[in-house]
């Protein structure tokens, strides 16, 4: 299932290389050959994709390692160092982009009006990005990547950001006035850079061992309850590994189990959580005595999961 879910991850990769190589061509040139700024902008951002898609179609070759010696729970984790890559590539892609659109606005030369070939473009862009986002996005939600995801939204940004260049276009036609053209660049940039930082935040989670869904602790503790031979889960602690779960935690048990008994309750929990949570990379159960139960310094225990 692993396997396959990279394969798909490389995929997606791929198309995203060809599409965004297509449109930051059509874009650019089309961009310079109209005077359109904002196209060219629009353009820029496309190359900056190319960029992230290449990024995205090598971490997807690295996931498909084996464990090692030196890394014993696999490469899943490349896809979180390539999600802050990305970040940091669309941000510095849409800062060069509000310095050139903020050096042409106030610029003393006086700007000349954008070609009709801006448009066409403009409009053709916005379809293929809306696929490709709609594809990314599919992807993404399908193999749980947070790549394919931030992708996504990225591809997203992007269909708004080529509205609204086409929105600035008709206003620079319509008012016969090329500062739109300008402005919308400005915008445009501004844009970018938000959603680079949401991604640059949203990614440090699997980093620093955390979970997005919160809610998965409350499922863990559903699924121990199913167990009547065990009580009290504490230590419970959580962290993604790629787009899966890798659990740690204690339950109590009667302390005159005798070692193949405490291991059978062992498996019940791990499988019990399996069954109501399928996204899992490992999950470690520590059988205790009753009355044993120390101080937690790490992890949740089942009176802090309504909390969570």
């Amino acid at each position: 299932m692993l396997e396959k879910n990279e394969r798909q991850i490389l995929r997606a990769s791929y198309a995203s290389v060809i599409g965004n190589g297509i449109l930051a061509a059509a874009k650019l040139v089309a961009g310079f050959i109209s005077g359109s700024f904002a196209v060219v902008s629009d353009g820029l951002d496309s190359a900056s994709d190319v960029a992230v898609s290449v990024v995205m179609a090598v971490t997807a070759k690295i996931m498909r390692r084996k464990p090692n010696k030196k890394y014993v729970y696999g490469y899943a984790k490349a896809e979180s160092i390539a999600t802050k890559i990305l970040s940091l590539v669309i941000f510095f892609a849409g800062a060069q982009m509000l310095i050139s659109a903020v050096s042409r606005l106030f610029s003393d030369e006086s700007q000349q009006m954008p070609e009709p070939i801006a448009i066409y473009v403009t409009i053709f862009s916005i379809i293929c990005k809306l696929l490709l986002a709609q594809y990314q996005t599919a992807m993404g939600r399908k193999t749980g990547s947070s790549m394919l995801t931030a992708n996504g939204i990225n591809m997203r940004n992007d269909v708004i950001i080529s509205a609204s260049v086409l929105v600035g276009l008709f206003f620079t036609f319509v008012l016969g006035m090329p500062i739109f053209d300008s402005i919308t660049a400005l915008l445009v940039s501004c844009f970018v850079i938000w959603s680079s930082i949401k991604i640059f935040m949203d990614s440090n989670i699997e980093l620093m061992d955390g979970v997005k869904d919160e809610s998965v602790y409350q499922k863990i503790f559903d699924a121990i309850g199913k167990v009547k031979e065990v009580s009290n889960p504490h230590r419970v602690r959580s962290r993604s590994i790629g787009n899966k779960y890798m659990i740690t935690l204690d339950v109590e048990a009667d302390g005159d189990l005798t070692l193949r008994q405490a291991h059978a309750l062992a498996s019940q929990v791990e499988q019990s959580i399996r069954e109501d949570i399928p996204e899992i990379y490992d999950i470690v159960v520590h059988v205790e005595p009753l009355g044993t139960c120390r101080e937690d310094v790490f992890g949740i225990g089942d009176n802090d999961a309504g909390r969570v």
